[in-house]
């Protein structure tokens, strides 16, 4: 005979009732029945698991052995299966969230805004430098999706076979340090920053084309770019050694100030992708709305900016439209 889980449960059982008798009253088992049954479970075992008399039944050494395993199992057991039903039964909602982001200004919110509404779900994210990558990695089954950002009028690539979503579009704004002799403007036009240095992350981002494009219309080529991490930046920043583009919803960091670029030489779309084929497209929709909430969200902790969106509505949090 093989010992299963259910013979686990009977030892379990006759040792917290310190009784066959009551044991069997307990699983619904006639005594005789339950008698033989531990029988055989004690014969598979190699030796009696618990001693009887008139008192009742108290565990052996060997009795105490197999309880001790059996209490480790039985609860592991049962949590596996409750786990196992709660996702079954979870309908359209995938079994787990995996983002990857590229710099997300609104990931944080969107896990959180998710892990209020589903208690129970897996939530993990990725971060990457780069586009292709979390394009690739949700293509090839190993994020669900992705959050990601494209300057200007382009688009993801297709390569990869994702459905994108606009979440939003928002002018790119400059970092300064308090002490820039144009932080108090409320805007900067690009062409004055032309003999300024600029700090860059590295990976995707308006640092490409588009910005080459935009001082070029401006009149001038940039100047020396400094790569470091987010961290860096807002070090060399600081230091005064350059000033960088950020995203219109970025925080500063004591000591530094946001501007708008006047006339918005660059724009910054906010963007959301999946693969049409995997599990997690059912859910798409439901999730792209916490998204487009999220980024609502956000623009809480910037008034003046939000003022900006309402006198300009061709900006802003975008209506879901395919790509």
């Amino acid at each position: 005979m093989n010992l299963e889980l259910r013979h686990l449960r009977v030892v379990c059982a006759i040792a917290e009732t310190g009784s066959v008798t009551k044991a069997a009253s307990t699983l619904g088992l006639a005594q005789p029945a339950l008698t033989a049954q531990l029988q055989r479970i004690e014969r598979t075992l190699g030796g009696p698991l618990f001693e009887r008399d008139r008192r009742g039944a108290r565990p052996t050494a060997l009795g105490e052995l197999v309880l001790s395993r059996a209490r480790v199992l039985l609860p592991a057991m049962k949590g596996l299966q409750d786990e196992a039903a709660r996702l079954a039964g979870a309908g359209d909602a995938p079994r787990r969230y995996r983002f990857g982001g590229v710099n997300s200004p609104i990931l944080g919110r969107l896990v959180h805004r998710l892990a209020a509404e589903q208690p129970q779900a897996q939530i993990t994210t990725y971060a990457s430098w780069s586009v292709d990558e979390l394009a690739q990695l949700v293509a090839g089954g190993r994020l669900d999706f992705a959050l990601t950002g494209v300057c200007g009028d382009s688009a993801p690539s297709a390569e990869s076979g994702l459905c994108w979503r606009e979440v939003s579009i928002d002018p790119v704004h400059v970092l300064l340090p308090e002490s820039h002799p144009l932080a108090g403007a409320d805007e900067i036009a690009l062409a004055d920053l032309r003999h300024e240095q600029w700090v860059a992350a590295p990976g995707d981002g308006c640092f490409g084309d588009c910005f080459a494009a935009a001082c070029a219309r401006a009149g001038f080529t940039p100047r020396k770019v400094y790569e470091a991490d987010i961290r860096g930046c807002l070090d060399l920043v600081d230091a005064g050694e350059g000033i960088a583009l950020c995203q219109a919803t970025f925080r500063p960091v004591a000591g530094q100030v946001t501007r708008r670029l006047a006339g918005t030489p660059l724009r910054w779309r906010l963007m959301f992708g999946w693969h049409p084929e995997s599990p997690a497209a059912g859910v798409a929709d439901l999730v792209l709305e916490s998204a487009l909430a999220a980024y609502a969200d956000s623009l809480a902790a910037h008034p003046a900016y939000l003022a900006w969106l309402l006198r300009n509505p061709g900006f802003g949090v975008r209506q879901p439209s395919g790509v």
